[in-house]
C-alpha cells in the first residue's frame, strides 16, 4: 500500500459498473487515479444513439463516481482517430466480404494507443481499465491471461495489445466474479449498479452495421445489391448485397432447396454468396495475417493451443505454426464450424494468451 500511493493511475471509465468498481478497487489500494471518458464518436453523428458507450449520459455516470471517489476526470476526443482507425477499417473489411471486430482494433489503437499515450504525457505510471482479464509475465515477455469469471472474460477482445502496453496496463477485476462487483457497487451506492451490460458495438445505430456502411456509403448499395447466390456451381438466387451476410448465415437467404443451407463463402470482387450445406462450412485449417504475440517471441516451432475463432467460441484443440514474420497457420484437431475470414483467431496456452491474428485464407 505505502509504494502504491506513490502510483499514478489513469483508469479509462465508460461510466458503467465495472470501470467504476474498478477505479474505488484501486482507490482503495492507495493509488493516486486519473479518471478519463473517451470521446470516440460524435454525438450528432448517429442520432439514434444517445446513450450506452460514449453518451452524454455515461459521461455524466463517469464524473460522478470520480467525484464520490474523489479523483480528477477529463473527457478526452478521440473522434477523429477512431474515425480514421477503427470505423474506417470496420467499413473496408466488410467492402471485401470480411467480418471484422472493431473492439479488437479500438483496444489497440484507442484505449492502448491513444489513451496510454496520454496517460505517459500524464505522467502515470500504469493504464486501468474495467476489463475482466490479467496480465502475467514469464521471462521477459508481458503477456494477458484469462480472469477467474470465464463467462465475462474479455482476453480475446484484448490479444493485439503490445509488450509494452501490457507491461502497463493494470486489470483491478481479474481475481472477481461479476456478481461480486455488482454487489461491491450495490454497497457503494453507484447507480450503475443495476445497469446491464451492453451487447452491441457502440458506433453501430440500432445495432446494424449494414446501416452504418448505408449511412457513410449510400452509392454502395445499387452497386452491389442483386449479385448471384451461388450453390454447388448453380445460381439459385440473389443476394441483397454481399455486405449483409456473414459465414454460417442460414437465415435470410431467401432460397428454396427443401433443406437448410448456410453462407459458405464471400467473393466480394465478383458480387457472389456461395452457400453449401452444414458440413460444407467445416474446415481444418486457416491462415491468418496482422499477428501479434504475447508469452513468446515468435512460434516458428509449432505448439499445441487452444484457438478461438470468435468472441463466443469455447476454444478448440489444434496446432499452431508460424510460417512467415507475419503470418500463422492453424490446424485444428478436428473440423471448426464457419471460420470466418476477417474474425481475430486467438490462441491460448492453458489461461495464457499466446497471440492472434486475423483469419485470411480457409483450408479444408
Amino acid at each position: 500500500m505505502p509504494e502504491n500511493r506513490q502510483k499514478t493511475v489513469l483508469i479509462a471509465m465508460s461510466g458503467g459498473v465495472d470501470s467504476s468498481v474498478a477505479a474505488y478497487i484501486l482507490k482503495n489500494e492507495g493509488f493516486n487515479l486519473i479518471g478519463v471518458t473517451m470521446k470516440t464518436w460524435g454525438y450528432d453523428d448517429i442520432p439514434e444513439k444517445d446513450s450506452g458507450c460514449c453518451s452524454l449520459e455515461t459521461i455524466y455516470s463517469a464524473r460522478n463516481v470520480a467525484n464520490q471517489l474523489e479523483f480528477p476526470h477529463y473527457t478526452m476526443d478521440f473522434t477523429d482517430k477512431f474515425n480514421e482507425i477503427v470505423i474506417n477499417d470496420f467499413i473496408n473489411e466488410y467492402l471485401i466480404g470480411h467480418t471484422p471486430n472493431p473492439c479488437v482494433l479500438c483496444n489497440k489503437a484507442i484505449k492502448w494507443g491513444a489513451l496510454l499515450d496520454k496517460a505517459i504525457e500524464l505522467g502515470a505510471d500504469y493504464i486501468a481499465t474495467g476489463h475482466y482479464a490479467k496480465t502475467g509475465k514469464s521471462g521477459n515477455r508481458f503477456f494477458i491471461s484469462r480472469a477467474n469469471d470465464l463467462t465475462k472474460d474479455q482476453s480475446y477482445a484484448l490479444w493485439q495489445i503490445s509488450q509494452f502496453a501490457v507491461s502497463k496496463t493494470l486489470f483491478p477485476l481479474g481475481n472477481y466474479k461479476k456478481t461480486e462487483i455488482r454487489e461491491i457497487a450495490k454497497k457503494l451506492g453507484m447507480k450503475s449498479a443495476d445497469i446491464p451490460d451492453s451487447q452491441e458495438i457502440c458506433f453501430v445505430p440500432n445495432d446494424d452495421y449494414r446501416q452504418l456502411i448505408q449511412i457513410r456509403m449510400p452509392e454502395l448499395k445499387k452497386a452491389i445489391e442483386g449479385g448471384d447466390i451461388v450453390y454447388h456451381d448453380k445460381i439459385i438466387g440473389k443476394h441483397k448485397g454481399y455486405i449483409n451476410y456473414t459465414i454460417g448465415q442460414r437465415r435470410g437467404l431467401e432460397v428454396s432447396l427443401g433443406k437448410p443451407v448456410y453462407v459458405s463463402k464471400i467473393d466480394a470482387g465478383n458480387n457472389i454468396v456461395y452457400v453449401d450445406d452444414e458440413k460444407g462450412i467445416y474446415n481444418t485449417g486457416f491462415t491468418c495475417r496482422k499477428i501479434n504475440l504475447q508469452k513468446y517471441e515468435n512460434i516458428f516451432d509449432y505448439r499445441n493451443a487452444v484457438v478461438k475463432i470468435r468472441y463466443k467460441d469455447p476454444g478448440s484443440e489444434a496446432v499452431i505454426e508460424q510460417t512467415g514474420e507475419d503470418e500463422i497457420y492453424v490446424s485444428f484437431n478436428e473440423p471448426k464450424k464457419a471460420i470466418t475470414p476477417g474474425q481475430s483467431a486467438v490462441f491460448y496456452d492453458g489461461d495464457d494468451l499466446i497471440g492472434g491474428g486475423i483469419i485470411q485464407e480457409i483450408t479444408n
